[in-house]
């Protein structure tokens, strides 16, 4: 396992990083203890969730699986935004409120004193930066929070927050989650020459798209059972990259899912994608791309496929609307 700075903090995460989004909706507590175990034993250090994956579900799914003495091995990041109760106006959002109860609840949920990492899940224009970063500069000073992200901000947003950080006297962001895959590259135009200049680490979401990535679909083919996706609504650009991702891994000997990762964890000023497997199964497609090394000649084929900065689906949406928690 290859360990990479966190932004400009000198703490080192693994390259990849345990998503545990589907922690209590499709992997039980059993299989996700055996993920955890597995992902420790490959050198993996680097574990996220948030609070609003199954409503908390995910968390003490995680807390769980960390016990016996795993927890202190392991960078582990959580997230705040998301509505947490239908009857409560104030259970959601990036207001002060919702971020000290919010906090609380989740070193509960997760069986811990701090969290490495809390990221703001989205951002939201009606409440102020300042807002958002006084809560957070507080939870740090209280020894809750080690460090604070993002998920999902245009660089414009995090500018706002530094300068505002930098005036007030306040801890500063230091990572961004965005989507980034083979099938958006949109980052790659601001965002991460941005996170570059200024030190942030870069965590892309949903490196696989959603499985679109991992070869189990095919055009004219219903959609394997269970899947996420529906490839009837798949755009002929989006096919033909999938096409040819198909044949180039089998030229590099790897299956898509190896090769579609190992991409993401070559791009330059990416920390650690951040996978989402179900199982341990997956689990162990996605560490083969550990293996997997990405030469010129497979970035050359991939900028023909998609050119750089572009796209042919739509993951990258840094606005103030609803997004999905993919």
């Amino acid at each position: 396992m290859e360990y990479r700075s966190l932004g400009r903090t000198g703490v080192q995460v693994s390259a990849l990083c345990l998503g545990t989004m589907m922690f209590g909706r499709k992997t039980d507590q059993a299989e996700a203890t055996r993920m955890v175990d597995r992902f420790l034993d490959a050198g993996g250090n680097f574990i996220d969730t948030a609070n609003v994956y199954q409503r908390g579900v995910s968390e003490e799914m995680t807390g769980q699986a960390l016990s016996g003495g795993k927890r202190h091995r392991v960078i582990l990041a959580t997230k705040v935004h998301g509505r947490m109760d239908d009857q409560d106006p104030n259970a959601w959002g990036n207001h002060r409120r919702n971020i000290i109860q919010a906090c609380e609840a989740s070193l509960k949920r997760l069986k811990t004193d701090y969290i490495d990492l809390y990221q703001i899940h989205r951002p939201q224009s009606s409440v102020p930066i300042d807002e958002t970063l006084r809560a957070l500069d507080d939870l740090i000073r209280a020894g809750k929070v080690r460090y604070i992200g993002t998920s999902t901000f245009a660089a414009w947003q995090l500018m706002e927050s530094i300068a505002v950080a930098k005036e007030l006297g306040l801890n500063r962001f230091i990572s961004e989650q965005p989507p980034y895959h083979l099938l958006d590259r949109r980052i790659e135009r601001e965002l991460i020459p941005f996170c570059q200049t200024y030190g942030l680490a870069v965590l892309p979401w949903s490196p696989l798209a959603g499985g679109k990535l991992t070869g189990k679909y095919r055009r004219g083919a219903p959609a394997p059972e269970g899947s996420r996706e529906d490839p009837t609504k798949f755009s002929p650009g989006t096919w033909s990259v999938l096409e040819q991702l198909e044949a180039w891994a089998q030229r590099k000997e790897c299956t898509p899912t190896a090769f579609a990762l190992a991409w993401v964890m070559a791009q330059p000023g990416v920390t650690s994608p951040i996978i989402g497997p179900k199982s341990v199964a997956q689990l162990e497609e996605n560490l083969a791309a550990l293996n997997v090394t990405i030469t010129e000649e497979d970035r050359r084929a991939v900028d023909s496929w998609i050119a750089p900065g572009t796209h042919t689906e739509d993951y990258y949406r840094a606005d103030f609307g609803p997004h999905p928690y993919r």
